[in-house]
């Protein structure tokens, strides 16, 4: 453990001096960088942070990001299987885009619009963290007739949000295509889907979680082909879910790669 614990000590510091020493005025700051004006400077003494506040921030977003972006991933991974003619899709999409010489890149993701799509639909049938995080009521208020008072604890059941009848077509079907045209994101301003939550009390890892997702999902499905063990039908695979803070699948996904790109 104490060895562990230099290693992560020694990767925070390599984070927080990069931040530190970059002269580039017109990059766009990140939390790292909020943090650390909150620590030089001397008009912020109520908010001030030390060093070590900031290394235990960022060991938190990792920490939370590692079982979120498994679960959301093998999910993904689990619907392109059983939906071979859109794993097909993706891999097109991708073959056309960075070709089948070199692996995806992280500055690629954004001209890979099919797959965000997939994404997309991946989060909405399956939501990582489906009660998200709890929340409490600042005053007394009414919803639907629903009195709800000071101070209560209140749970937001994305899970059941996303799979509405009245606001998703065909709600238990996994179709990306779905999102073609619509302006409908991720990231908070579309209630009918907040797997990250919304507001300020949105998961502040969104934007790393999802670059995790995008980037390893597209890697293992643009270097490899997959098939099930044993003869299996992407339509008997098991999709029950386990029950959880984090909602993973029941059994871990196991399938077999080959490899697909030119040497």
């Amino acid at each position: 453990m104490k060895i562990i614990a230099k290693d992560f000590d020694d990767f925070f510091e390599k984070i927080i001096d990069e931040h530190v020493r970059s002269k580039d005025e017109n990059r766009v700051k990140d939390f790292v960088d909020v943090m650390l004006g909150f620590m030089a400077s001397e008009e912020t003494d109520e908010y001030r942070v030390e060093r070590d506040t900031i290394k235990a921030i960022i060991l938190d977003m990792l920490t939370a990001s590692m079982d979120t972006s498994a679960a959301a991933i093998d999910w993904t991974l689990a619907e392109l299987i059983r939906h071979p003619q859109v794993m097909k899709k993706v891999q097109k999409e991708l073959k056309n885009v960075i070709g089948m010489k070199r692996m995806v890149e992280e500055s690629d993701l954004e001209k890979l619009k099919y797959l965000d799509m997939v994404v997309k639909e991946s989060f909405r049938l399956h939501p990582v963290a489906p009660l998200l995080v709890p929340h409490a009521s600042r005053e007394d208020f009414t919803v639907n007739g629903f009195d709800i008072p000071k101070g209560a604890r209140i749970f937001v059941n994305a899970w059941a949000i996303s799979r509405d009848e009245r606001v998703w077509t065909d709600a238990e079907r996994f179709y990306p295509e779905r999102f073609i045209g619509s302006d409908i994101d991720l990231r908070g301003r579309n209630f009918e889907l907040i797997p990250f939550g919304a507001g300020r009390r949105g998961c502040p890892g969104m934007q790393l979680g999802l670059t995790v997702v995008r980037l390893v999902v597209a890697q293992m499905v643009h270097c490899f082909d997959w098939e099930l063990p044993n003869g299996m039908l992407g339509s008997e695979l098991d999709m029950r879910e386990e029950f959880g803070i984090v909602c993973p699948r029941a059994n871990h996904l196991l399938a077999i790669p080959t490899w697909r790109l030119k040497d």
